[in-house]
């Protein structure tokens, strides 16, 4: 943890009032106020900057802040719900914001809201309705984002490969990944293939639901796409066409980390992720002097709608353990709506919620931002329909099955693709079924 210190005139003056008082009172003990996050090092840095500005223009508040990789933060919020020592305020993930409010985590924000000290008035009501579960506001969106395919324009060139339309296939993907790595020598694809958001990305393809409306299992019962999709992994990584698993989980820490991914390297010639990590990964290849990528949606299924829709980037939550629930929301309504901070920022988080903030910020978009801020734009209205939150049970069996038997077990040989599926599907329903009755 790294404090943000109070600033010297804040020191000077509480000194002044002590020596006047004689030493004879104590001055009143100061609020604190925490906040934890995951991301990147530049999400690290820039949101360092923002909790000093903060603190500047809130002497009263002595200001922490903690932050993790995405992994370890889930972890060390476990340890510290455990020992109910939470920050008061936590970045959070629309995966798990239903887990978390089922079991008593998070405060309700709707009294902020309606005394003002949350103010949502220059922000569409459906940015705000995404952090609402059963009703009530569990997280304030910190942006908007969407997944994309990111390409490296130059390694397209030079293999002769036209840049794919937003409504590629996975067909078109394996045969542009398998020319890529022939004709230049690199992957076709980087890591991350098996990323859990691409499983749901084929059944919002084909306008399924993913889990049951009750959150007691799996929505759909065909798991053909799923398998033939497996398969299609299967046969990159024979090819050579995108890293083997070892790889993978060892180098690449299975493109979790958008500075750890092989496109940065040159070593891929395209990559997955959500487009508000496109700045980071940007940042750790050199910057746009350096290299030139662009980016088009995921590929979807043939027929099919498109694979990614509009989504909350992450949220601000207030925890059960907050010492001051108003002055966390209080901190929450200024990054929504300040310029100063945003400008601090500038959109690493997503696309700013508030229309004012959002219009100020545009001009000074870098080219990674400017991107993101087209791209959001051009899918507007081609994506699919934003599926409802994970249900509670969604991050043990992500963690424990999906992770373990889809993403690791198959590429490694343990298990066959429809063995695997099979068994997905069994613990998916004891889980999610046993999360859903408790």
């Amino acid at each position: 943890m790294k404090r943000v210190l109070l600033t010297l005139t804040a020191l000077t003056l509480a000194a002044g009032m002590a020596l006047a008082s004689g030493g004879a009172e104590r001055s009143a003990p100061r609020e604190e106020l925490r906040v934890m996050w995951w991301g990147s090092q530049t999400r690290h840095e820039l949101t360092i900057s923002l909790l000093e500005l903060y603190a500047q223009k809130n002497p009263d508040l002595t200001v922490t802040h903690e932050f993790a990789g995405w992994a370890d933060y889930w972890t060390k919020l476990t340890t510290m719900a455990a020992g109910r020592n939470l920050p008061s305020v936590m970045q959070h993930d629309y995966a798990f914001l239903t887990e978390w409010e089922s079991r008593g985590l998070l405060q309700p924000m709707d009294q902020f809201v309606s005394s003002g000290v949350l103010n949502f008035s220059r922000v569409p009501r459906g940015n705000i309705d995404s952090g609402r579960v059963g009703g009530q506001l569990y997280g304030v969106n910190l942006g908007v984002n969407s997944e994309v395919m990111v390409l490296d324009v130059d390694m397209f060139q030079q293999a002769g490969i036209p840049i794919p339309a937003d409504d590629w296939t996975w067909q078109d993907f394996e045969r542009i990944a398998m020319q890529l790595h022939e004709r230049l020598g690199v992957y076709g694809y980087g890591a991350g293939i098996m990323n859990e958001q691409i499983w749901k990305g084929l059944y919002i393809s084909e306008g399924l639901d993913i889990f049951a409306a009750d959150g007691s299992g799996l929505g759909y019962t065909n798991d053909t796409p799923h398998i033939e999709f497996i398969e299609m992994v299967l046969r990159l990584q024979e090819a050579g066409a995108i890293p083997h698993i070892s790889r993978e989980a060892s180098d690449f820490a299975h493109g979790e980390n958008a500075e750890q991914k092989p496109i940065i390297t040159g070593e891929a010639a395209m990559d997955y992720m959500w487009s508000n990590q496109l700045t980071a990964m940007w940042t750790a290849a050199g910057g746009p002097n350096a290299r030139n990528f662009t980016v088009v949606p995921p590929p979807r299924r043939r027929g099919g709608a498109a694979s990614n829709y509009v989504k909350p980037s992450m949220f601000f939550s207030i925890t059960r353990d907050a010492p001051n629930a108003e002055a966390a929301a209080a901190f929450i309504s200024w990054v929504t709506n300040d310029i100063d901070a945003n400008r601090i920022l500038m959109a690493e988080r997503g696309v700013p919620i508030s229309d004012v903030v959002r219009a100020d910020l545009e001009p000074l978009m870098d080219l990674p931002q400017q991107v993101v801020f087209d791209y959001m734009g051009r899918i507007s209205s081609s994506a699919s329909p934003t599926p409802p939150p994970d249900p509670a049970g969604y991050a043990d069996l992500r963690s424990n099955v999906y992770n373990t038997v889809i993403r690791d077990g198959i590429r490694f040989g343990q298990y066959t693709p429809r063995e695997a599926v099979a068994l997905f599907r069994q613990e998916a329903r004891n889980i999610l079924g046993e999360a859903a009755r408790n």
